[in-house]
């Protein structure tokens, strides 16, 4: 949106000491950094479940942003809980920011995002989604009525698995066949998710943050000094160069951090732990082994520093 609107774009740094946690102090720290770039904040984005990171904020963190959009008039809160169903193990439990703006009796206006494609019903393959809003004018809602009816709308099968999504069986064996296999593909994802964290941090100089939630896993990457000078001199950020020598060799996909946004002098890639699970032990190995010949390739000779 900033983008198409000639906006002005504000990041804030998430906290991986803390399981990615998204500190408000960050947060206003961009908010200001904004207004003294002379514009005026408008949103503010949260992903919770994380993208890329796949971390799940407990009450108090969503707590304490509701506080500070709160103290911030004309500020609107956009959240991205499209991932809201893939919680794992004992990460906190999700909870919707309608939810936390109810409890408090805020009045801060939020728009809130779902979608059937990035859940476990969907899988990144059906297209379709909406957004509610909280504590938004009824002329702010007949303007975005008008600019939903000049626009497309998705596929018919979209529509009907967001329909779907919001109204799963309530009785009879159709309730028990769904349930047992929601729980089967969210146990699978869990499963996955710790099999591919548990493999990255098995690799010389990665570290994973443990997966709480999402599709993804975002480690971060220390590469050699012969490695961050070769990626220089092909113009590229070090862990895209690295990304792009892991496809050259195995055929895996990965994200650079850099195309995210990261704390300078520091690398990372985004990962899925999407594969079939009878086939996750297998990519990563691959993963494995390239990783070590990356590295070997270049290492400084014996005798140098």
């Amino acid at each position: 949106m900033a983008t198409m609107y000639d906006g002005t774009l504000g990041s804030y740094y998430l906290d991986e000491s803390a399981d990615w946690a998204a500190p408000v102090a960050e947060i206003a720290k961009a908010y200001d950094d904004v207004v003294a770039r002379g514009a005026t904040p408008k949103m503010l984005v949260i992903i919770n479940p994380g993208n890329p990171t796949g971390a799940s904020l407990p009450r108090e963190a969503l707590e304490a942003i509701v506080e500070f959009v709160a103290s911030k008039p004309g500020l609107v809160l956009m959240a991205d809980e499209v991932y809201q169903e893939n919680v794992y193990g004992d990460a906190p439990a999700f909870i919707s920011f309608k939810k936390v703006v109810h409890d408090l009796k805020s009045t801060i206006p939020v728009v809130s995002f779902h979608s059937v494609s990035k859940g476990f019903t969907g899988e990144c393959g059906l297209r379709g989604g909406y957004f509610e809003l909280t504590n938004v004018s009824e002329e702010v809602k007949e303007q975005l009525i008008k600019l939903a009816s000049v626009s497309l709308c998705s596929n018919v099968l979209g529509q009907i698995a967001v329909g779907l999504m919001v109204n799963p069986p309530v009785d009879g064996r159709e309730l028990k066949a769904y349930e047992d296999e929601k729980a089967a593909k969210l146990s699978s994802l869990e499963r996955r998710a710790n099999e591919v964290a548990r493999a990255l941090d098995a690799l010389d100089g990665v570290s994973c943050v443990q997966p709480q939630g999402a599709m993804y896993l975002f480690p971060s990457i220390t590469l050699p000094d012969a490695a961050l000078a070769a990626a220089g001199a092909a113009g590229l950020a070090p862990d895209a160069f690295y990304a792009l020598k892991l496809l050259e060799s195995t055929g895996l996909v990965v994200v650079p951090g850099s195309g995210f946004g990261q704390k300078n002098g520091t690398w990372h890639f985004r990962t899925t732990f999407l594969p079939p699970e009878d086939q996750i032990t297998a990519v990563t190995k691959r993963l494995a082994g390239f990783h070590d010949a990356f590295l070997a390739s270049f290492k400084a000779p014996a005798g140098e520093l």
